[in-house]
């Protein structure tokens, strides 16, 4: 079973995900903690996965995220938002998160995205716009980020695009025909030639240099 935390300060939501996920059957919503309750209750559950409100009342989910980047080890986070252009995405993407999920992500793709973060994928709710893109990678990130993927070899720009789909390193290797070892060499190549830190931040890059159409599907 994967392990869900959903940290939102609105109880409908909160039950919402809680009755939508468990209905998949392989996720258990092992607790729905406001923001103040968040990192005592994630701290001791040790959960597979967070789901962070971005605003919040009483405690602001970047400063969430923060404190759990501090855990040890920090758990997988993805941030929650009713608006694909909130300006805190870009620095919640900064601070460690995996990804973004808008609240009104259908049943089976909320189900889906779980799984994805989960296996060591990306998320980016289709709906990321070009406004959170170039918050998040700067003025002027599509020439530069044209520049970056040029560095890359076409195995590798292929293996990019994969991870800006949100696939795993096992789903990238089952779809290329190559082993895990080789997809972390290629992942790891490409971490270094585009100087970003994490898969995140390449799949930003791929999406900003045009490899990705609007729907998050590769040209």
């Amino acid at each position: 079973m994967i392990r869900v935390v959903v940290v939102d300060d609105e109880e409908l939501v909160r039950t919402g995900f809680r009755l939508i996920l468990q209905a998949a059957g392989d996720i258990e919503v092992v607790a729905t903690p406001t923001g103040a309750q968040a990192v005592r209750e994630i701290s001791l559950l040790k959960p597979d996965l967070v789901l962070l409100d971005i605003r919040m009342p009483d405690v602001d989910g970047l400063t969430i995220l923060r404190q759990l980047q501090g855990l040890k080890p920090p758990p997988v986070v993805a941030m929650l938002t009713t608006f694909d252009s909130d300006e805190y995405i870009a620095m919640a993407l900064r601070s460690g998160a995996a990804g973004f999920i808008l609240k009104d992500t259908g049943p089976e793709q909320l189900a889906q995205m779980v799984r994805t973060l989960v296996s060591g994928g990306v998320v980016l709710s289709p709906k990321v716009t070009r406004t959170v893109v170039d918050g998040y990678l700067g003025t002027g990130a599509g020439s530069a980020a044209t520049e970056q993927v040029e560095l890359l070899t076409e195995r590798e720009r292929a293996v990019l695009v994969l991870i800006a789909e949100g696939l795993s390193n096992t789903d990238i290797g089952a779809r290329i025909h190559v082993s895990v070892g080789t997809v972390k060499d290629h992942v790891s190549a490409i971490l270094t030639k585009l100087r970003v830190g994490s898969r995140v931040q390449a799949a930003l890059v791929a999406q900003r240099a045009g490899l990705l159409d609007d729907s998050g599907e590769s040209r």
